[in-house]
């Protein structure tokens, strides 16, 4: 096991930059994930990690020791890929021994190693079968047994589930959280899916631009996202986002929206002076359906069982949609009149930036 951490990480392709100026720290036995749309730097920078691709400046650390300069061999670190890069021509068995036979390593140790990983993954039935005759899930198993018996620091996934169906991505998420709960290791990992990075990660990296956005917990990003772009990544369906006016109502701040509706705010402090354009969010899954501030129009629902997804808009025609638990009898051109709860309503300023958090937010998320 092995804590990581970049320092001033900066990658160009000729004038191009791509990752500007990283700084981050991955604590040792952490799982972490580095989440972001297309194009954002994620895999690029894991690339930089494992040594597949070089650092124009900065440096990378594992154990405290600078690894930047070191082949991908001698950094210890093991790689699994989003395709699973088997040897076809070779059983599953000499594809896990491969890399520790060029390693010159034992076959006494290499026996060892191989049985260690089969039982973790539970593939020793499948070691005399060829990756032409291993399912999707299998394929993926054994790339990921290829990783353990290298026995490295840290391991770094790169949309190891991306070519899987979604029972089996599912499934999958399970058992890379149990492997990293037995093995106690390092593991980083790549992915553009939100539900993999909130339902796997201590620690949720979120990239944009080739810049780090925000570092926290999947709770803190979640409740608590930095500024707007994090706010409406992170959540399915998105979150809604209301643009107004900061205002008074009585003896409260409120936000004016532009369809003539105050939504009064308490215990903010919000640091900006009245009038100031400020953009509210509130996720469809905290919002009321009961007599309360405004009326919404449905446009159509999605019935998925446990949940109900209304597609709606507000009076000025800005869309907003509702999460609603169990089947909604909601249909379109109907008019909800919805609440939003004080304590999960975000603000953000004209930069983006997250402004007056609620006081009483925790007790609100973690109840």
């Amino acid at each position: 096991m092995a804590g990581i951490e970049l320092k001033s990480v900066r990658k160009a392709f000729q004038s191009f930059e791509v990752i500007h100026g990283i700084d981050l720290k991955i604590a040792d036995g952490s799982f972490t994930v580095f989440v972001g749309p297309s194009g954002c730097g994620k895999s690029t920078l894991l690339r930089m990690m494992a040594g597949l691709e070089e650092v124009t400046s900065g440096e990378i650390q594992i154990d405290g020791i600078r690894c930047d300069h070191l082949l991908p061999s001698a950094r210890g670190m093991a790689m699994v890929f989003q395709s699973y890069a088997l040897y076809p021509h070779m059983t599953v068995e000499q594809n896990l021994r491969f890399g520790l036979e060029n390693q010159k390593l034992s076959k006494l140790e290499i026996a060892a190693r191989v049985a260690k990983a089969a039982g973790i993954l539970q593939i020793g039935h499948l070691l005399a079968r060829r990756p032409s005759q291993l399912s999707g899930g299998q394929s993926q198993r054994v790339a990921i047994g290829r990783a353990i018996v290298k026995e490295p620091k840290a391991f770094l996934f790169d949309e190891p589930l991306s070519n899987l169906d979604a029972e089996l991505r599912v499934k999958m998420r399970g058992e890379l959280s149990s492997l990293h709960k037995r093995l106690g290791s390092t593991m980083v990992y790549v992915t553009h899916d939100q539900v993999e990075a909130m339902t796997m990660a201590d620690q949720i990296v979120v990239l944009n631009e080739g810049r780090v956005v925000q570092v926290g917990s999947p709770v803190e990003l979640y409740a608590r996202p930095a500024n707007l772009f994090v706010a409406r990544f992170l959540g399915a369906p998105p979150m809604n986002i209301l643009k107004g006016t900061l205002g008074r109502k009585g003896n409260q701040t409120s936000v004016g929206l532009s369809d003539g509706v105050d939504i009064p705010l308490s215990g903010r402090d919000i640091g900006l002076p009245h009038g100031a354009p400020i953009t509210l969010g509130v996720r469809p899954e905290h919002i009321e359906i009961r007599d309360g501030l405004f009326d919404v129009a449905v446009n159509s629902t999605e019935i998925l069982g446990s949940e109900t997804i209304i597609h709606a808009e507000t009076k000025a025609g800005d869309p907003f949609t509702i999460a609603q638990r169990g089947i909604s009898a909601a249909k379109p051109g109907d008019l909800i009149p919805v609440n939003l709860p004080e304590p999960f309503v975000h603000l953000f300023d004209a930069t983006g930036l997250t402004v007056g958090a609620s006081s009483d937010w925790r007790s609100a998320y973690l109840s």
